[in-house]
């Protein structure tokens, strides 16, 4: 096949030390598997993104560098979160690369999938979007969640593709449409069925974490739930205010209420119903109060304009070209 695509597969890595060998081994397996096959060129990398990690991943991403031509890292100076580091991965191998897959290092998202992303994209499509078939492997309480999440987001009218989370595939002339984005608060999930191009779904099925913990636990989970809903959406606030009118009615209809019962001699007092009254309308402006401040705040972040990440290190750009020989030669599997 004449002009193969140059293939980055970028891996965002926070405190993976436990998994990296593994990963690394896998994923470098994969990429032998379609060069043999041809549906990738020899010049196909694997970009490790470490997000200001505590362990030794970094020193890990670094020897495995030396000995193995195609891994590649990216230091990030601090950390930045998953969805910025993402981001750095991504910008950094589009400037190489016709595809990029991004994949999570624990490769719970099944890496025999990226040859059906690779297949697909030789089809024409510009976004292969890996979507999870069941979710049996998750708790009830995460699944539940999950779920209220997606029919939540449909309600705000937010364009999401259920059960996917960052497992895809995307063209260059994807990829650098969705680089012009420049917002802070970043919601790639969001962002990217907003781009237009062809797409299309691969289905697999999520497999156990390899070793170590989960970095998403569910205070970060409710954190990136809220600022997809609010980085797309002003229907919180709307919604605070529909509240607010409803709420002027309803104590309308009980003056008007209290009123007739005075006139016709049947008042009476009523601490329970008073201090009830006072702290539901007390919630409903704390709430509205905390609401507005939430998107203030993003404005807040927007118009500073910061960098979303800053690059300490940056492996990529070194080329080394020993990867045909290598090809050629032992690929090192078993």
């Amino acid at each position: 096949m004449n002009n193969k695509p140059v293939l980055t597969i970028v891996i965002p890595c926070y405190n993976e030390e436990e998994v990296f060998q593994d990963t690394a081994k896998q994923l470098t397996d994969m990429l032998h598997v379609l060069m043999d096959d041809n549906l990738i060129s020899y010049d196909s990398s694997l970009l490790f993104v470490d997000d200001g990690s505590h362990d030794r991943t970094w020193d890990l991403i670094e020897s495995e560098s030396l000995v193995n031509p195609f891994v590649k890292g990216l230091k990030l100076a601090h950390n930045a979160g998953h969805q910025n580091a993402l981001l750095a991965g991504l910008t950094v191998a589009s400037e190489h690369s016709s595809c990029v897959i991004s994949i999570d290092a624990d490769l719970q998202d099944d890496i025999n999938a990226i040859r059906t992303f690779v297949e697909k994209y030789h089809e024409g499509y510009d976004i292969v979007y890996g979507v999870r078939d069941s979710r049996e492997t998750d708790t009830f309480f995460k699944r539940t969640t999950a779920e209220g999440f997606y029919w939540v987001m449909r309600k705000l009218g937010i364009q999401l593709i259920p059960n996917h989370a960052d497992f895809r595939l995307m063209s260059k002339r994807a990829l650098d449409e969705l680089l012009k984005y420049k917002e802070t608060n970043l919601f790639l999930r969001g962002i990217i069925p907003l781009l237009g191009f062809p797409s299309t779904k691969v289905m697999y099925d999520r497999k156990k974490r390899l070793a170590g913990e989960s970095k998403y636990p569910l205070k970060k989970m409710l954190a990136f739930a809220f600022d997809g809903i609010t980085s797309f959406s002003i229907a919180p606030i709307r919604f605070v205010t529909s509240l607010g009118f409803i709420s002027v009615l309803l104590s309308i209809l009980v003056g008007i209420y209290a009123f007739i019962q005075k006139q016709m001699g049947h008042t009476s007092t009523g601490w329970t119903s008073l201090i009830l009254s006072i702290w539901f309308l007390g919630g409903i402006e704390l709430i509205a109060i905390g609401l507005v401040g939430e998107y203030i705040g993003k404005i807040f972040k927007e118009v500073k304009r910061r960098p979303r990440f800053s690059i300490e290190t940056n492996l990529y750009s070194k080329r080394d070209k020993k990867k045909r020989l290598i090809h050629s030669g032992n690929h090192g599997r078993g």
